[in-house]
C-alpha cells in the first residue's frame, strides 16, 4: 500500500512548509535565502506572492529574483491577489506563495489559499509556504486560549500532514521579542499592542513548544513511511485509536480539536460517532452545528459514524468493542446541583460500563438542554422486563388511584389502568399489554369496586364495566404493540441505512481489489454478526478464497464445491438453500452489471439460523456496492496492467532502437574489415591490416560493453545481483576505473583528488569499478575528449563521497532525473553518441543495492559540465 501511495503521488509537485511558532521568526526572509542560493545555480523559482511587511531585510532578498504580478480587480483591495491562473501558465519549477493560512477575496477561484496551493501542487509544481502554528485547525482553541487571542484563518491539519517538507523556522522568545522592540515584526505603532498582548514570553514559549512538537510528529509520519516503502518490518505506530461522541450542543467542536490533538499526540486512528435518537430530532440550529462538527472532525482526519438508539450507553460500548477501541472521549458540561443529585449524565453511565476502555472526559461549561436519566429498567433481560414493567406500572397506577380518590370522587378510575396498559405494550410488547390488562382488570377489581378487598363483584352493572374495559385494554395494549413493533423496524431501517452510508465511505476510500474485499467482510461481520469468507477469481479464472473475516476461517472441498455452484449457476448454494444444505456456509452470488465478480459466504448453523428477511435485504443492499466496486477495482488493476504493457512496448521498441542503431555500427565495421582482409590478404600493408585488425578489436570490445551492459541491466530488474558487502579501498578502485577507462579511451584525460584519511567504504568493489567506468564512459562521449573529468572523493557527514564532474555542455533541470531511467538518450537520430542508454541506469541500480544514493547536478562549473554525486555508508557505520 505504500508503493502504491508512493506511485500515485508521481508526477505531483513537492510541497514544501517553513512553519513557525508566532510572526516574525523569520519564515518568509529562510524562503527567500534559499530562492536566492538555488536561482544562482539555474533552478527556475518563482514568487507567485510574498508578504514582506515592510520589513527593509526581507524586502531586499527579492532583488534580482522572478515575481508574478498581482491579481486585480475593483473588488480586490490595494495590494491584490495572488494569481493562480498565471501561476499555472509559467509552470516553474518552484514556487514562493507565502502566507498558506490566508483567505482569499470572493472573486478567487478557491475560498482559501492552501486550495490554491494543493491546485499548483497537483500540476506538477513544487510549492514553498509559510505557516504559524496557530493557525492550525485542531490548535486555534488551544492558542485562543493560551494567548487570549482569537484565531480567525485556520487551516486543516492534513496540509501539514500531506507536506513533503517541514522546515522549523525557530528563534528563542527573547530574541523574537528584541526583533519586535526593533521594529522588525511590526511597525512601532503595533508593536507596542503586540508585546503586550501576543508576544508575551510565556505564551511565546508555548507556541514554540506546539511547533516544535507538531513537526516532530510529521517526522515520526515520515519515518514510518520510509519503512514501509522498503518493506520493513513493524510494528512502527500505537496500537490506541480513540472514538469520540459528539452531537449538536456546543462543546461538541472543542471535543472534536481536543480529541485531533490526541490522537497526534498518540499516533493513533480515530473515530468521530454523532448521537442521535430516532424518534428525536435536534432544531435546526443543532443539525447545522452538529454537520459543522462532523465537517470539521473530517478535515482534521477522523472517520465519521452516525449512531442511532434509545440507548447510547448500550451502542457506544458495542461499537467501540466492535472497532477495538482502547478509549472513548467525551464532553461533559459543568452540571448543576439538581442534575448532580437526581439525574445520571451519559459520561457517568459510560464510565460504568466501559469496563477496560478508558474513558477521557472534555470539560465544558453547564448547558440548559435537558438531560436525560440512563438508568433504566431495559438493562434487565426482555424476559424479566415483560413481567417486571406491567407489575410495576399497575402498581403505580393503582397508588396513585387510591390518593387521588382520597381527594376527588371520580366516577371511573378505569381510564387510569389504560395507561399501563399503553406504557407496556409500548416498552415491551403484545404479551406485557395483556399482563398489564388482566392485572389492571384484577387491581381495579379489588381496590376500587365494592366489595373492597375481594374479587366479587356486587352489582350487575359492574360486570359489563369490566369487560369493556378488558376490550378496550386489549384494543390499546395491541395497537401499543404494533407501535412499538414500527419503531424497532424503523429503528433497524435507520441502522441499515448509516451502515450502507458508512460502507459506501469506506468503499470510496478503498483502493485496490483486496481493500474493497476486506472492507466488505469486514462490514459484513459486524452486521451479521458471523465469520465472512469472500471468493474472487484468480488470474487464471479459479474462484479462490481471498479475504476472510476473521482470518482463520477455511474451506473444505465440500464448501468450495458449492461456492464454485453459486458462481457458475449465479444462485445461493449451501446452508438452508437446495444444494449441499448440510455444509454450515451459505454461499451467495456477487454480479455486477456486467459479469459475475466473485461469491459471499456467511458462516451458519442450526443454531443460529438461517438469515431474516432484513438480513436478507442488508446483505443485498451491501453486495450491490461491493460489485460495483469491485468491478471499479478490476478495472483499475486492468488499466495499470495495460500502462504496464504500454511500458514494456516502449522498453521493446527502445531496445530494437538501440539494437539497430548501436550495435549495426560496430558489425558494419567488422564485417568490412573482416572482407578486406579476406579479399586482400598478404596484397595489403602491413600498416594497414594492422589498423584493421584494431578496428576489428576496437568494435569487438563495444559490442562486448554492450552486451555486458544489457545483462547487467538484466541483473538489476531480476533481482539477481550477487552482492559482496565488504570494506572498499576507494583509492583503489578508482585507480583501477580510470585505469580501465583510459584502456578504452586512451586521450581521456582524468584529474584525481583524494582526501586525507579517507575511510574505507561499504559495498562491492567490483560494482563500485563497473559505475565508475561507465561514468567517465558517459563523460568521455557528452564531453568530447579535450575535456577533463574530475574525480574527488572524500568522507563527510558519516558516508563516502565519490564526485566524477565533466566539463561538456551540462544537462537541463527537467531532464536530470529522466537520464537515470533505461534506453534514454538526449540526443535523437544519428547525430548521437554510440551507446545503449544504460550505463547510467545501471550505475543508479548498483549504487543502490549497495544501500547509497547517486544524483546529478547541472551546471557544475561556471554554467557548465554535469556533476555525478555517489555516497556510500561507510565500512564501520554497521559494524
Amino acid at each position: 500500500m505504500a508503493l502504491l501511495e508512493l506511485a500515485a503521488g508521481e508526477g505531483r509537485g513537492k510541497l514544501t512548509i517553513f512553519l513557525g511558532a508566532a510572526p516574525g521568526v523569520g519564515k518568509t526572509y529562510a524562503m527567500l535565502a534559499r530562492a536566492r542560493r538555488l536561482r544562482a545555480e539555474g533552478t527556475d523559482i518563482v514568487i507567485g506572492l510574498v508578504e514582506t511587511h515592510d520589513r527593509a531585510e526581507t524586502s531586499q532578498l527579492l532583488d534580482g529574483l522572478d515575481i508574478l504580478p498581482r491579481r486585480k480587480s475593483p473588488r480586490l483591495n490595494a495590494y491584490g491577489e495572488f494569481d493562480l491562473d498565471a501561476a499555472l501558465a509559467r509552470k516553474p519549477a518552484i514556487i514562493i506563495v507565502d502566507e498558506l493560512a490566508h483567505t482569499n477575496d470572493a472573486d478567487s477561484r478557491h475560498p482559501k489559499r492552501y486550495q490554491d496551493i494543493a491546485e499548483l501542487v497537483g500540476a506538477g509544481i513544487d510549492v514553498w509556504t509559510a505557516l504559524n502554528v496557530q493557525h492550525l485547525e485542531s490548535l486555534a482553541d488551544l492558542v485562543t486560549q493560551i494567548t487570549g487571542v482569537p484565531v480567525r484563518e485556520t487551516v486543516p491539519d492534513s496540509v501539514l500532514q500531506q507536506a513533503d517538507e517541514v522546515v522549523v523556522v525557530d528563534l528563542p522568545p527573547a530574541e523574537l521579542i528584541a526583533r519586535l522592540h526593533e521594529g522588525k515584526v511590526y511597525l512601532p505603532a503595533n508593536a507596542k499592542r503586540a508585546a503586550d498582548g501576543f508576544f508575551k514570553p510565556s505564551n511565546l514559549t508555548a507556541l514554540r513548544e506546539l511547533a516544535l512538537r507538531r513537526a516532530a510528529d510529521r517526522v515520526d509520519d515520515q519515518m514510518v513511511d520510509i519503512l514501509r516503502q522498503q518493506a520493513v518490518e513493524g510494528p512502527w505506530a500505537t496500537a490506541e485509536r480513540l472514538l469520540v461522541c459528539v452531537g449538536p450542543d456546543q462543546l461538541s467542536q472543542s471535543v472534536v480539536r481536543t480529541a485531533s490533538r490526541l490522537a497526534t499526540g498518540l499516533n493513533a486512528r480515530w473515530m468521530v460517532v454523532s448521537l442521535g435518537r430516532i424518534n428525536s430530532a435536534p432544531s435546526a440550529e443543532g443539525a447545522s452545528r452538529l454537520e459543522a462538527t462532523l465537517a470539521l472532525a473530517e478535515r482534521l482526519g477522523a472517520e465519521i459514524r452516525r449512531l442511532t438508539a434509545d440507548d447510547y450507553v448500550a451502542e457506544i460500548i458495542r461499537l467501540a468493542r466492535r472497532e477495538h477501541v482502547t478509549q472513548i472521549v467525551i464532553g461533559r458540561p459543568r452540571a448543576s446541583l439538581r442534575e448532580r443529585l437526581f439525574s445520571r449524565s451519559l459520561p457517568d453511565a459510560l464510565m460504568r460500563a466501559a469496563g477496560d476502555i478508558g474513558i477521557y472526559l472534555v470539560p465544558g461549561e453547564a448547558t440548559k438542554a435537558r438531560r436525560r436519566r440512563f438508568w433504566r429498567v431495559r438493562s434487565l433481560p426482555e424476559w424479566i422486563q415483560t413481567l417486571v414493567i406491567p407489575t410495576i406500572s399497575v402498581a403505580a397506577v393503582t397508588l396513585f388511584g387510591k390518593g387521588l380518590s382520597q381527594i376527588v370522587a371520580l366516577q371511573n378510575l378505569s381510564i387510569l389502568f389504560l395507561l399501563a396498559v399503553i406504557i407496556s405494550g409500548a416498552f415491551n410488547g403484545l404479551f406485557a399489554a395483556m399482563l398489564a390488562a388482566g392485572l389492571s382488570f384484577l387491581a381495579y377489581n379489588f381496590f376500587f369496586i365494592d366489595p373492597l378487598f375481594t374479587l366479587t363483584v356486587a352489582r350487575p352493572n359492574e360486570i359489563l364495566a369490566l369487560l369493556i374495559f378488558i376490550a378496550v385494554a386489549g384494543v390499546t395494549g395491541t395497537l401499543a404493540a404494533r407501535l412499538r413493533e414500527q419503531m424497532q423496524r424503523a429503528r433497524q431501517y435507520a441502522r441499515g441505512t448509516e451502515g450502507l452510508y458508512d460502507f459506501s465511505r469506506r468503499l470510496s476510500a478503498a483502493y485496490g481489489l483486496e481493500s474493497v474485499l476486506t472492507a466488505t467482510a469486514a462490514h459484513l461481520n459486524g452486521v451479521l454478526g458471523q465469520a465472512i469468507v469472500l471468493l474472487a477469481p484468480d488470474e487464471t479464472g479459479e474462484l479462490v478464497p481471498q479475504v476472510a473475516w476473521p482470518p482463520d476461517i477455511e474451506l473444505n472441498e465440500t464448501a468450495m464445491i458449492a461456492a464454485r455452484w453459486a458462481y457458475e449457476k449465479k444462485e445461493n448454494a449451501g446452508f438452508t438453500t437446495g444444494t449441499l444444505p448440510q455444509i454450515p456456509f451459505l454461499f451467495w452470488p456477487i454480479r455486477s452489471a456486467q459479469r459475475m465478480v466473485g461469491v459471499l459466504g456467511i458462516a451458519l448453523d442450526d443454531k443460529r439460523g438461517a438469515l431474516t428477511p432484513d438480513e436478507d435485504r442488508q446483505v443485498a443492499a451491501i453486495l450491490e456496492q461491493a460489485a460495483i466496486a469491485i468491478d471499479r477495482a478490476r478495472l483499475v488493476r486492468e488499466n495499470a496492467n495495460a500502462a504496464v504493457a504500454k511500458e514494456g512496448e516502449k522498453l521493446q521498441s527502445a531496445l530494437l532502437s538501440s539494437l539497430s542503431h548501436d550495435l549495426r555500427t560496430p558489425l558494419a565495421s567488422i564485417t568490412g574489415a573482416v572482407t578486406t582482409l579476406r579479399q586482400l590478404g598478404e596484397r595489403m600493408p602491413v600498416a594497414s591490416r594492422e589498423d584493421l585488425l584494431a578496428s576489428i578489436e576496437e568494435e569487438t570490445g563495444r559490442l562486448n560493453r554492450f552486451v555486458t551492459n544489457l545483462f547487467d541491466m538484466t541483473r538489476i530488474e531480476s533481482g539477481m545481483i550477487q552482492l559482496r558487502r565488504a570494506p572498499i579501498d576507494l583509492a583503489g578502485t578508482i585507480a583501477a576505473a580510470v585505469a580501465r577507462a583510459k584502456s578504452v579511451h586512451p586521450d581521456l584525460a582524468v584529474e584525481v583528488s583524494l582526501s586525507e584519511h579517507l575511510a574505507p567504504a561499504l559495498g562491492d568493489a567490483a560494482m563500485l569499478e563497473q559505475v565508475l567506468f561507465n561514468l567517465l564512459d558517459n563523460a568521455r562521449k557528452y564531453a568530447g575528449k579535450d575535456a577533463p573529468v574530475a574525480i574527488f572523493a572524500r568522507i563527510a557527514d558519516g558516508f563516502a563521497g565519490i564526485s566524477v564532474t565533466d566539463q561538456g555542455k551540462g544537462i537541463p533541470a527537467d531532464e536530470l532525473e529522466a537520464i537515470f531511467g533505461k534506453f534514454y538518450r538526449r540526443a535523437k537520430g544519428d547525430g548521437r553518441a554510440a551507446g545503449t542508454g544504460l550505463g547510467l541506469s545501471i550505475a543508479r541500480g548498483f549504487i543502490e543495492a549497495m544501500g547509497g544514493t547517486i544524483k546529478a547536478e547541472s551546471p557544475a562549473i561556471k554554467k557548465r559540465g554535469t556533476r555525478f554525486t555517489i555516497r556510500l555508508p561507510l565500512a564501520g557505520a554497521n559494524s
